[in-house]
C-alpha cells in the first residue's frame, strides 16, 4: 500500500495520542487501513469508536496502536494547517478585495483561498469554481457541513462576468448534488450596485430558494471598495438612497418567506442599514445569526450583550477612571450609545468614543476590522487621550497583536505612551474589560 506520510507538529498534553507515546516527528500513516489525504479525511477517519492506526517513528519502526474512544473524542494530533497546501482562488472578480490592496504589504494576505476544506474548518465561503466531481463526492461522502457558498447571482451568463472564470456556471449544478447529498449550506451574495441587484437580485433570491432547507440561509452584503482600483473594474458604492431601496426590497422578501416557512432565509449586512442611516432589525429578527460572520446583525448581537452584561453589574460602586474606546466610523454611533450606557451604571468612569478615519484604504472603508496601526498613530498623536484605550480584536490579525500595516500594538503603546486593552468582539468583553479596569 502506498502512504501518504503526515508529520506530527504536535501532541496535546493528556489526550489518547499523548497516553499512547506518539511524539511530535512521527509521522502518520493511515487509520483503519487509509491513507490520510487532507483534514478533512482525518476528521472524518477519527469519528469511529473503534481506531487502528499505523504511526511510523523517526527511526523507521512502524507502531500499530487500536484504539477504542467515544464517537466525537479527539486524539490530540496537530498537523500545522490542513495537511496539504491550501487551493488558490481562479477567479478575477469584479469586487475583489484583495485586488484592492496596496503594494508592499505581507504576502500571506495577498493569497486568495477558495479550499473546500478552509470553509469547513474557518468558515470561508467558496465560489464553487476550483472544485472538481471528486470533491463534491468526498463532501458528501464525509458529511462536510456546512459548506458556505459565494452565489453573487444565479444568472449564469452574469456570474462568469462577474467573477471572470468560464467555469463559474456551474454553481447551481453542484449545489444540486450538495442538496441531494443532504449537505448544510449557507449562501453569500455580494451586491454591486446597478449590476446583480434590483430583479437579478430578487431572481437570485428565489432560484436559490429551490435549496432549501439544506441551504439554510442567505446574506447579503455591500460591495466593498478601496482606493487603490486603478485598473480594475468600475464599481459604484451604496449611498444613502440605493442602500434604502435595497433594504425595502428584501425585508419584503423576509416577510414573503417568514409567512411561507417560518424563517425570513435571506439577510442583509448591518452595512446596508448604517449607509442607509436607519436602525438595524430587532435582535429575534436575526433568528440564529447564522451569517453573523457576515456582519448580519453584529450591532443587534453587540447592544443585547451590552445590556445583558450591565444588568449583572451589582453596584455601580467603580474607581473613578478614564478610558477610550477605538472603532470604525461605521460603528461610531452604534459605541456611543454603549457608551452612555455603561457610564450611567458607572457614573464615576469616563468613557470617550474615537473613531479613526481610514487613510490607508480610503474613506469609503469605515469598518473597524480594517483600521491600521499607522492611521491610529497619526491620528492619535498629540491628542489629550486617556492612558488606557480599548480596541476590538477585529482590528489585529488573528491570533496576533499586529495590525495590517505591520505596526504592533506594543509599537502604537510605546510611541502614544498608552496602554492598549484588546477586547473580543462582543458587548460583554468590552463590559468584563471596563469593570476589571475600573477595580
Amino acid at each position: 500500500m502506498s502512504y501518504c506520510k503526515v508529520t506530527i507538529q504536535e501532541v496535546l498534553e493528556g489526550s489518547i495520542a499523548d497516553e499512547l507515546e506518539i511524539e511530535k516527528g512521527d509521522k502518520l500513516l493511515s487509520i483503519n487501513g487509509e491513507a490520510v489525504g487532507d483534514i478533512l479525511e482525518y476528521k472524518y477517519l477519527i469519528s469511529d469508536e473503534v481506531l487502528v492506526l499505523e504511526i511510523e517513528k523517526p527511526d523507521g519502526e512502524i507502531w500499530e496502536l487500536e484504539i477504542e474512544k467515544e464517537y466525537d473524542e479527539d486524539l490530540g494530533l496537530l498537523f500545522g494547517g490542513i495537511i496539504d497546501e491550501p487551493k488558490s482562488c481562479h477567479n478575477k472578480c469584479i469586487f475583489c478585495f484583495i485586488d484592492q490592496l496596496p503594494k508592499g504589504m505581507r504576502k500571506t494576505l495577498y493569497f486568495k483561498d477558495d479550499d473546500t476544506r478552509l470553509s469547513f474548518l474557518q468558515g470561508n465561503f467558496l465560489s464553487l469554481t476550483n472544485i472538481k466531481d471528486k470533491d463534491i463526492e468526498k463532501i458528501i461522502r464525509f458529511r462536510i457541513s456546512p459548506i458556505n457558498i459565494s452565489v453573487h447571482t444565479t444568472d449564469m451568463e452574469l456570474r462568469k462576468r462577474m467573477l471572470n472564470n468560464k467555469n463559474a456556471d456551474k454553481l447551481l449544478e453542484y449545489m444540486r448534488r450538495l442538496k441531494e447529498g443532504h449537505i448544510e449550506m449557507k449562501g453569500q451574495v455580494v451586491l454591486c450596485p446597478e449590476i446583480n441587484d434590483g430583479c437579478q437580485l430578487k431572481k437570485t433570491i428565489a432560484d436559490l430558494y429551490e435549496f432549501y432547507p439544506e441551504l439554510n440561509c442567505v446574506a447579503v452584503v455591500p460591495v466593498g471598495l478601496t482606493r487603490y482600483r486603478d485598473g480594475l473594474f468600475p464599481l459604484k458604492e451604496y449611498n444613502e438612497h440605493t442602500a434604502r431601496e435595497v433594504i425595502d426590497q428584501v425585508e419584503a422578501l423576509q416577510e414573503q418567506y417568514m409567512d411561507k416557512i417560518g424563517t425570513r432565509f435571506v439577510f442583509l449586512s448591518d452595512e446596508f442599514y448604517i449607509i442607509a442611516g436607519r436602525k438595524t432589525q430587532a435582535y429575534e429578527n436575526y433568528e440564529e445569526f447564522s451569517q453573523i460572520e457576515n456582519g448580519v446583525g453584529i450591532i443587534a448581537m453587540f447592544n443585547h450583550e451590552i445590556a445583558s452584561s450591565l444588568d449583572r453589574i451589582e453596584n455601580n460602586a467603580a474607581m473613578p477612571a478614564r478610558g477610550t474606546i477605538l472603532t470604525g466610523e461605521y460603528a461610531m454611533p452604534i459605541l456611543e450609545e454603549a457608551c452612555r450606557k455603561i457610564m450611567y451604571k458607572l457614573p464615576r468612569f469616563k468613557l470617550d468614543v474615537i473613531a479613526i478615519r481610514n487613510e490607508f484604504f480610503g474613506p469609503s472603508v469605515k469598518v473597524s476590522g480594517l483600521i491600521t496601526g499607522g492611521d491610529i498613530i497619526s491620528q492619535l498623536e498629540g491628542k489629550n487621550i486617556s492612558e488606557s484605550v480599548f480596541i476590538p480584536d477585529n482590528m489585529l490579525r488573528s491570533g496576533e497583536t499586529v495590525f495590517l500595516d505591520d505596526i504592533t500594538v506594543k509599537d502604537i503603546e510605546e510611541r502614544l505612551g498608552i496602554k492598549i486593552i484588546i477586547c473580543e468582539q462582543d458587548g460583554s468583553d468590552l463590559v468584563s474589560n471596563i469593570v476589571e479596569y475600573c477595580k
